[in-house]
């Protein structure tokens, strides 16, 4: 007894809906690994708003097929496929899956894919170690309030260095005939 045709068009349009709310895909091979293992992946994924799921890669393949984004997923659709669609905390999501195959030892990463690229581990790794949005974003207005504050203060100084300049010309009008009259008288 298979699965009804009504019950596989909703496995496709659910991995269509993760798929559309995830910004990375990761294909793992989970051969070898236990249903409670699977079950432990998915638990410590969960804090990092990562969803793994396990699907026939036919039925992948169909969910991504209109999706430009994922097509190049299509290449790593083969063996036993899982899938982890990553919607927030890249970072948490990939030390949950470090920390998973650390113990379990059966998994293996395929490849990942982000904005229509594939990814190797050691690529979304990097993007894993990058500080979280928010923090990035802190950084970024803390960089740009340094260059408005910047910009204010040599606003500021043209006005005051224009009035010292003024205030310099009487003064330095006074040294100057000052400096003729003294040549004059010894001159004469």
């Amino acid at each position: 007894m298979g699965r009804t045709r009504e019950n596989k068009a909703a496995i496709i349009e659910d991995l269509k809906q993760l798929l559309s709310e995830s910004q990375l895909a990761v294909v793992i091979d989970y051969q070898g690994l236990s249903v409670a293992e699977i079950t432990n992946l998915r638990r410590k994924l969960i804090p990092a708003g990562t969803v793994c799921k396990v699907t026939k890669n036919t039925f992948m393949q169909i969910a991504i097929q209109e999706e430009e984004q994922w097509q190049p997923m299509s290449s790593l659709l083969n063996g036993q496929s899982a899938f982890l669609l990553v919607k927030d905390d890249i970072g948490g999501a990939y030390k949950a899956y470090q920390e998973f195959r650390k113990v379990a030892k059966k998994s293996e990463f395929r490849g990942g894919v982000m904005q229509g690229q594939i990814l190797t581990e050691d690529q979304v790794k990097s993007i894993a170690d990058l500080p979280p949005k928010e923090q990035l974003m802190a950084q970024i207005a803390g960089a740009l309030n340094s260059i408005t504050s910047q910009v204010a203060r040599g606003i500021n100084e043209v006005p005051s260095s224009l009035a010292r300049g003024i205030n310099e010309v009487p003064s330095s009008l006074g040294r100057g005939i000052q400096a003729i009259a003294n040549k004059e008288d010894s001159a004469a």
